[in-house]
């Protein structure tokens, strides 16, 4: 195995786009300076993932998942650092260098990566079969053509043929050196309880199952053989790589045209996927013969929320599939619905008419969901009232799973005129379903949580001694308990906030210092905050925070000054490019000679403060676009907790006026941060003196020295006090 070069790793991170990466897989509004959009990593309706493009990040405010671009698609996807390296790379067609990892970083290649690879050895093997063996082209390759898909299209889905050997890829694989323990777990072997291994898919042909990134995750197999006792399909069980129900077949190749299009085509099948995309109506996805399920209904809703959901003239597969248009209203989808002509799937429909046609049909025969589910549901029973009213309780139930009430509200309307009831007694019905699924809800969660009281207490668990204790009051039990990990805890808000200011300004230059000659040196905020450390002999008690702050004093900071310099080049390089460009323009449209002197001066200084700004950026940004993009997982998430931020002030609010931002109150407030933390320091040695005194009631010496220790301190507090205020609220817990 091969592990890439440092120089290609520092293209990949300076060329990689935040916005440009997330769009693959979110879809993003713009919001002031920044965009937003559902977060990818958990259930949500109301868009809370901001992405910021001058920083470089993303984040989710809720769940608090997001980071770089490396960041994100190795959270996003589960990928390794390197393989998310990788992605980038080929996104933006960069050439990877690379040198032989040594047998400790083969060591820690994961199990993920093995069966991702073992995965993509298939496919690659199933390929060749189907094109470049006598067996594949003469089944495999036939059956294709005769359904009609050409060879752009088995090209664009890479599908493929097992051939009908027991062992045929499991023999590939082993002499290739893949494990078969990877061959198991990924599903594409089966071990016996004799132990013997043996190909799953055998003898049929193969659809592979892409994530959204593009990784092969898993396969589905259809048999040629008419054998009734032989199953149809075959499909990959789940693995650690692949979720059944959070994947859906063909989004990887559609996920452009849905977001192009804004609106995602859902149907059951993979043949119906390839021919419809094949007839130029790319924007569609199959749930894979599967029931549709809440994951993946989501990740539809990452890149619209406009869905149209196709269904073939089978009445009885229509009724059991009506659940999930429920589900996907639950969502806050936007629904429409489509029935095809008696006789017509997805799939013969696409292969029966043209590209114009199949868009004009679609066009034309879409459905509003309640005007579909009517005439479904209501469909012989218009003089049956017991089977009537169901039929419109089953619609109500519909529309009262829609989150959105205006949009409820306008169903209630559009349900009352088509059946012809009154408007008010829909608007109770539903309000009724909207209670009962309340109170079921609520139900749910005091059964979990009567279920996880039952279960059998730990051994940290609260006794009788424990509940005596607690008895006492708050202020003698901080005194007890401050030490070791609670003494930690007291601290950390400190410490994060001062390690906040390091990684979001740490290059800027915040006051200066004499050398040894009595000239002014610029000192940065890094080097203040470490020159505080040093002097007082402080250190962070958080492990992690401790880690961050000497990866971002001993490994980035060093590096500065040459990066400082090669970019400062090339700013210098726009600011020329600027003004000539400037000046061109300003000696072609200028009357006389006092005007080009005049615009000249403002060219000059408009140029200059941009160039002033490109630096003061760099050096803003340069801690904490770097330590975003570590290999190492703590680094990379503490980065991202501690630089980003949930509000940005609207360019409407900074047009006219100058808003004094923090970056511009730095010599303030790092000072601030670093004296309230030695405060907080201050406070623990305080408490602790105290807890001793309250020991050593036998020991008149020391206690002696306690009190006059108890004094220090304390004149020592309110000389702080005085610098800080009485009235400031410190972050403390």
């Amino acid at each position: 195995m091969k592990k890439i070069d440092r120089e290609t790793v520092q293209k990949i991170l300076d060329t990689a786009d935040i916005v440009d990466v997330v769009s693959d897989f979110v879809h993003l509004k713009r919001r002031g300076a920044g965009y937003i959009g559902l977060c990818p990593f958990h259930n949500e309706r109301t868009p809370s993932f901001s992405v910021s493009k001058s920083k470089g990040i993303c984040k989710c405010f809720s769940c608090g998942k997001g980071g770089s671009p490396v960041n994100f698609l190795m959270e996003l996807e589960q990928l390794s650092y390197n393989d998310a390296l990788r992605y980038l790379a080929k996104k933006y067609n960069i050439e990877i260098k690379e040198h032989e990892m040594t047998d400790k970083e083969r060591e820690e290649a994961t199990e993920r990566e093995s069966m991702l690879a073992v995965s993509e050895f298939a496919l690659q093997h199933f390929e060749h079969n189907l094109t470049d063996t006598d067996d594949g082209r003469d089944i495999g390759l036939s059956y294709f053509r005769e359904r009609g898909i050409n060879d752009a299209s088995i090209k664009k889905f890479r599908l493929g043929y097992s051939l009908e050997k027991r062992d045929d890829l499991l023999s590939a694989a082993k002499a290739k050196g893949y494990n078969e323990k990877y061959l198991v777990g990924t599903g594409l072997c089966i071990q016996n309880e004799g132990g013997r291994t043996y190909d799953r898919f055998k003898g049929r042909v193969m659809y592979p199952i892409f994530g959204v990134s593009g990784k092969v995750l898993a396969f589905g197999g259809r048999t040629l053989r008419k054998d009734k006792d032989v199953a149809k399909y075959v499909n990959s069980p789940e693995s650690t790589i692949y979720r059944k129900s959070y994947e859906l077949y063909g989004l990887y190749q559609a996920k452009q045209a849905i977001v192009k299009k804004d609106k995602c085509i859902l149907v059951e099948g993979y043949m119906d996927v390839i021919s419809m995309s094949q007839s130029g109506v790319e924007n569609v996805v199959a749930s894979s013969g599967t029931s549709l399920t809440e994951g993946q209904i989501r990740l539809i809703h990452r890149f619209t929320e406009n869905v149209t959901v196709i269904y073939d003239s089978d009445p009885a597969g229509i009724k059991a599939s009506l659940r999930g248009i429920d589900m996907l209203l639950a969502e806050g989808l936007n629904i429409k619905v489509m029935l095809l002509p008696e006789g017509d799937d997805p799939d013969s429909f696409a292969q029966s008419h043209s590209t114009s046609e199949l868009e004009e049909y679609l066009a034309s025969h879409e459905q509003d969901f309640i005007e579909f589910k009517t005439k479904i549901l209501l469909q012989g029973v218009e003089n049956d009232p017991v089977q009537r009213s169901k039929a419109i309780t089953d619609i109500v139930r519909s529309i009262s799973v829609i989150p959105d009430e205006i949009t409820r509200a306008l169903y209630i309307k559009e349900c009352s005129r088509r059946l012809e009831i009154d408007e008010k007694l829909l608007t109770r019905q539903v309000a009724k379903k909207i209670a009962d699924q309340r109170e079921k809800d609520a139900q749910q969660r005091q059964r979990q949580s009567a279920r996880e009281s039952l279960s059998t207490p730990s051994e940290d668990s609260p006794g009788v001694s424990q509940l005596q204790e607690e008895s006492t009051s708050s202020t003698e039990k901080d005194i007890v308990n401050l030490s070791g990990d609670t003494y930690s805890r007291f601290l950390q808000p400190y410490e994060r906030e001062v390690l906040r200011y390091v990684l979001r300004y740490g290059m800027l230059t915040l006051c200066e210092q004499c050398d040894e000659d009595g000239n002014a040196v610029p000192m940065s905020v890094l080097d203040y905050v470490k020159s505080e450390l040093s002097e007082e002999d402080m250190k962070f008690t958080d492990a992690n925070f401790a880690k961050v702050f000497d990866i971002a004093y001993l490994k980035i900071a060093p590096s500065f000054d040459d990066d400082y310099k090669i970019f400062e080049e090339q700013a210098k390089k726009r600011r020329s490019d600027a003004i000539a460009q400037g000046l061109a323009q300003i000696q072609a449209s200028a009357i006389d000679l006092a005007e080009i002197t005049l615009r000249e001066q403002m060219l000059t200084q408009q140029c200059d403060e941009a160039y002033i700004a490109e630096l003061t950026e760099f050096s803003a940004l340069y801690m904490q676009k770097t330590l975003l993009s570590s290999p190492d997982d703590v680094v990379r998430h503490i980065t991202t907790d501690l630089v980003s931020e949930k509000h940005v002030l609207s360019k409407v609010h900074t047009k006219f006026t100058k808003i004094e931002t923090e970056q511009d109150r730095l010599a303030d407030l790092v000072p601030r941060a670093i004296y309230e933390w030695k405060d907080a320091i201050l406070e623990c040695q305080i408490r602790d003196v105290r807890a001793r005194i309250c020991q050593a009631t036998n020991d008149k010496e020391e206690l002696h020295a306690l009190m006059s220790k108890s004094m220090e301190l304390q004149q020592i507090k309110r000389d702080f006090a005085k610098f800080l205020g009485e009235r400031i609220i410190a972050p403390r817990k």
